[in-house]
């Protein structure tokens, strides 16, 4: 039996709020397309661990590191994200 870990992600923008759920391979996919087309820095993504990658310490310590990760593209981004960051965030289906 293979278990994963599914991030939750608390998006709000302006009046809208909504929730978005990713596992750590879906933001290493994101980070290695952010990596490519905007030259984002590649140790940015904290990375992948395989020993006791379920414990809740290293679960809560990821979802802290992530949420960095996510708030540090953002402010890299201010205006307008990147077509890949606006699409794992959702953005196209509540902000029009």
């Amino acid at each position: 039996i293979s278990f994963f870990q599914v991030y939750i992600i608390q998006v709000s923008v302006g009046n809208h709020q909504w929730t978005v759920k990713h596992r750590y391979s879906d933001f290493h996919d994101l980070h290695e397309k952010l990596v490519s087309e905007k030259k984002i820095d590649k140790n940015l993504l904290p990375p992948k661990k395989i020993i006791g990658k379920n414990s809740k310490s290293l679960v809560e310590k990821r979802q802290k590191e992530l949420e960095v990760y996510l708030q540090t593209l953002l402010v890299k981004f201010p205006v307008t994200a990147p077509k890949v960051l606006s699409h794992f965030l959702h953005f196209h289906l509540y902000v029009s």
